[in-house]
């Protein structure tokens, strides 16, 4: 995987066959980047800085950073967090996520920050 996570990689990722809602999963995915940029910048090489001590981004921040913009992408559909799922009813689609949490580093498994 490489930085910046791309579109075809979340739709791979999510499993998005067609392109009715590229534009709009693009948006979430910038927007996603963005966030990771700025919540992760003093750990990670985003911009490819030759002189830089800091490493590249990993996979899993990157498959991290896809999986937070398909969740906002799905939360976008139901401002209670209600998606109706066919047969089986409805489900709620969790505001916070400890798997993608774990893969960014963010929230209780950010490690210390040092100024």
């Amino acid at each position: 995987m490489s930085w910046p996570p791309s579109l075809d990689e979340l739709k791979l990722d999510a499993g998005i066959p067609d392109t009715r809602d590229d534009e709009k999963l693009d948006l979430v995915l910038a927007a996603a980047v963005a966030f990771v940029e700025r919540v992760r910048g003093t750990s990670f090489n985003f911009n490819g800085d030759l002189g830089s001590a800091l490493p590249e981004p990993t996979d899993d921040l990157t498959l991290g950073t896809i999986r937070l913009a398909v969740r906002w992408h799905q939360r976008r559909r139901s401002p209670d967090a209600l998606v109706d799922m066919a047969d089986l009813g409805t489900a709620r689609v969790p505001s916070f996520d400890p798997d993608i949490e774990r893969l960014l580093g963010i929230g209780k498994f950010r490690g210390p920050v040092f100024a």
